[in-house]
């Protein structure tokens, strides 16, 4: 009981003193909720971001797609589409997770405050996500540093897509081996892909975030990281498509 009393003091300690020196307030450099980026910053975050929302786009119209075969009764076929929506889920998390792993190995190199924005429990939809979230959004409010902030900001998407992904794929596997077509999967399914959503797009401001943050010489390295990771993804799409 005294640590959770302990606890409880130090975050509104840390709630009055962050008030004091403004530093729960949304950042001077950004505009409706976006970090803005000079044009050859924008050349950088643009082909990664397209990359993303197209994915999140396919993987949205397949899993629509599933949900009208199973209100067709046809549970063969919806099963066969969400095999379809879970490979697009590894494609869409392979490039999030790359993503966030190059902001990872950029974030100790930055020298000046980086913009954060706090990641709210109330925006997802899945128990394990909101709970998790929850817990970090406790911690948040104890820290004072922005790169502490921005870090614990990476860890939290971090989980919560692997963990997502995680239950994706046991609810795709059992629903596959039953042909379930109960509402109550189905819609865990969408519950999924919605909070999926999400994190892809936290992570994608947190890249303006960060990407506005880097010197020259980190300009150039996380865009010749982020190119190889694009093509990387080409290079597997090719391969796939001729085996």
């Amino acid at each position: 009981m005294e640590w959770i009393l302990g606890g409880l003091i130090l975050a509104a300690v840390g709630f009055v003193v962050r008030g004091i020196l403004g530093m729960g307030s949304p950042p001077q450099i950004q505009q409706g909720g976006l970090v803005p980026l000079r044009s050859e910053l924008h050349a950088i975050y643009h082909p990664i971001a397209q990359e993303i929302e197209a994915h999140t786009t396919i993987l949205g119209i397949t899993l629509n797609d599933a949900f009208g075969e199973r209100e067709a009764n046809r549970r063969d076929m919806a099963w066969l589409v969400v095999g379809l929506a879970k490979g697009e889920w590894e494609r869409l998390r392979e490039l999030v997770v790359g993503l966030m792993n190059a902001l990872a190995n950029y974030l100790p190199a930055t020298d000046v405050v980086v913009p954060v924005r706090r990641v709210s429990a109330d925006n997802f939809k899945s128990r394990p996500v909101r709970d998790t979230v929850g817990l970090y959004e406790f911690l948040d409010r104890v820290l004072f540093g922005s790169k502490q902030r921005y870090a614990l900001r990476l860890r939290v998407l971090s989980r919560t897509c692997a963990m997502l992904t995680k239950e994706f794929r046991r609810a795709c596997r059992e629903g596959e081996r039953t042909q379930d077509s109960s509402p109550e999967l189905w819609n865990q399914l969408d519950l999924y892909f919605h909070d999926f959503d999400l994190i892809a797009k936290e992570t994608l401001l947190a890249f303006r975030s960060l990407l506005a943050c880097q010197s020259l010489e980190g300009v150039r390295g996380m865009a010749a990281d982020l190119q190889e990771l694009l093509d990387r993804r080409v290079r597997v799409s090719v391969s796939a498509s001729n085996e």
